[in-house]
């Protein structure tokens, strides 16, 4: 689904928006249209109520913000050990396979449902995330010929040139609570 489509806006919304907008869609229609299209009208508005549904099922079940916010606080006192067993224990729990990574460019190799993805995140407490380790994480992914990795930021500000080379080298950043979330989810 792209991006900036309508269900995809729709579903990082409230719940609520997805409700209004297809109860507006649905008054105009009755009030509108020929008595003979208002029913076509009723269930033109349906997918937006599906999404709705969805977009409320994601949110009553995401974390909530201070859960995230005490996530993050334990993060940031984890050390390299205690984080780095965390992230295999989340990913583990996902059913993904997981192995450590020698060297500096990437630190984990992450395969889960035929797909793999390198890792780096090594410096997750870096206080500014500039160009070069995603550089770094970059070659080592066309060195074993993968398409896709993984940045993980726990902290600081990532610059907008890195930011530009993971979204043309196909590296996710994960920063923040999407992190957070990773490590909650592992934990229920």
């Amino acid at each position: 689904m792209a991006d900036n489509s309508l269900f995809a806006i729709l579903l990082r919304s409230p719940w609520w928006v997805s409700f209004l907008v297809a109860g507006a869609i649905t008054a105009v229609v009755a009030a509108l249209a020929p008595d003979r299209f208002k029913a076509f009208g009723a269930v033109a508005s349906l997918p937006l109520y599906g999404v709705g549904c969805v977009a409320a099922w994601r949110q009553w079940k995401a974390p909530s913000a201070a859960q995230l916010a005490e996530k993050a606080a334990a993060l940031r006192a984890m050390n390299w050990r205690e984080f780095s067993a965390a992230l295999e224990q989340a990913w583990r729990a996902q059913g993904a396979s997981v192995q450590t990574v020698t060297g500096l460019e990437a630190d984990f190799c992450v395969e889960q449902n035929g797909r793999t993805v390198l890792v780096s995140a090594r410096r997750w407490k870096a206080a500014s995330h500039g160009t070069e380790p995603v550089a770094q994480l970059v070659a080592a992914m066309r060195k074993r010929e993968l398409s896709a990795g993984q940045y993980l930021v726990g902290q600081g500000s990532v610059s907008d040139s890195a930011r530009a080379l993971a979204r043309s080298e196909g590296v996710a950043l994960i920063e923040g609570d999407a992190l957070a979330s990773m490590l909650l989810k592992q934990a229920r």
